[in-house]
């Protein structure tokens, strides 16, 4: 089971908190529920007709805490699971009592932050579990709109990766940044070994030294250059070679441990990546190939949100449901009473 993840609490956007971000039918109806005087007392409970891994609950719950701040504790109640937690087919996440023009604004919103966040996380769980016990590493933020990248790394993170490449990401769930160095860096220097040593000579001591070796060269002729000129210093090599040279394999894999080794560089590790996915990985473990980390993109990052619904199951104390729904409260032992006090961000 992985570690459960906390988040850094954030105070919601602006457009959240207006609604402006909110499918405008809820406006509307907020519109003629005070029009008519009505603001019951009602029961909205969320759940997914999938599994997956939940994530994205507790900046809901920052949400929440939020609007309903200032109602009094007997309306306004809160309960869920927390990031991190597995949840099954129909299984209610967040259940929400309290009067409903306080908080039926902002259903998208809360909706929306679940959705896409567990899709993040149950990819990255794949990709865990596929490469277990070898750690895997988000490195997906180039993939989508550079508002968001904190939020995936972090799903990433809640999902099982060890780290993150941003460093908005890594703060989100109290972490440093993992990365290595780009291709361009490379390029701009002109030679593996020296981009090497100015990335030895600038950096502070406390980034691990991981140096790419599929720019120039042989990877494992680069990763013996790149060894002799650091020697202990050398914390890994990342392969990362193109689809236009056959991308990275087992067999090389194998060869650049080998050649380390044999050079007396048994310390240096090997993290790969490109392309990466559940059964990518699963092709190295079974080849055995000694990959000792593994960097994921596309596949969390492009991941399918998971679909959550949100229902009335009461109104004014009278059980109600849509058609196809059972009325009333559900039977959910798992979720957890929360203090919206504790979760309102500054």
């Amino acid at each position: 089971m992985v570690e459960q993840v906390r988040m850094q609490r954030q105070r919601p956007s602006r457009a959240t908190l207006t609604g402006e971000s909110a499918d405008v039918y809820f406006a509307r109806a907020e519109e003629i529920l005070a029009a008519e005087g009505l603001d019951p007392l009602v029961v909205m409970e969320i759940f997914s007709r999938h599994e997956g891994v939940l994530c994205g609950v507790d900046e809901a719950k920052v949400l929440l805490a939020h609007v309903l701040g200032e109602a009094p504790p007997q309306e306004a109640v809160v309960e869920a699971l927390s990031d991190g937690d597995a949840f099954t087919p129909k299984e209610v996440v967040l259940r929400i009592r309290a009067r409903y023009r306080a908080f039926g604004l902002y259903e998208t919103a809360i909706l929306g932050m679940i959705a896409q966040s567990s899709g993040w996380a149950t990819a990255a769980r794949r990709c865990v579990d596929a490469a277990a016990p070898q750690p895997v590493i988000s490195f997906g933020a180039r993939h989508v709109h550079p508002d968001i990248t904190d939020t995936l790394d972090y799903a990433a993170i809640v999902g099982g990766c060890v780290g993150a490449s941003t460093s908005a990401g890594a703060r989100l769930a109290s972490l440093s940044p993992t990365g290595t160095m780009p291709h361009s860096l490379v390029l701009i220097f002109g030679d593996t070994v020296r981009a090497a040593e100015a990335f030895d000579r600038v950096l502070s001591v406390d980034v691990p030294r991981i140096v790419l070796v599929d720019t120039f060269r042989d990877e494992a002729e680069e990763a013996l250059r790149v060894a002799h000129a650091l020697g202990d210093r050398l914390y890994g090599i990342r392969l990362d070679t193109p689809a236009e040279r056959g991308r990275v394999t087992a067999d090389l894999v194998l060869e650049v441990r080998a050649r380390l080794d044999q050079a007396g560089y048994r310390h240096v590790r090997i993290i790969i990546s490109g392309g990466l996915d559940p059964e990518r990985i699963t092709y190295f473990k079974d080849a055995g190939a000694p990959v000792d980390s593994f960097a994921v993109g596309g596949y969390i990052s492009g991941a399918t949100p998971i679909d959550f619904t949100g229902d009335l199951k009461e109104v004014d104390g009278q059980p109600i449901a849509k058609r196809g729904r059972i009325p009333g409260v559900t039977p959910s032992p798992r979720l957890e009473r929360v203090d919206l006090t504790a979760w309102r961000a500054s």
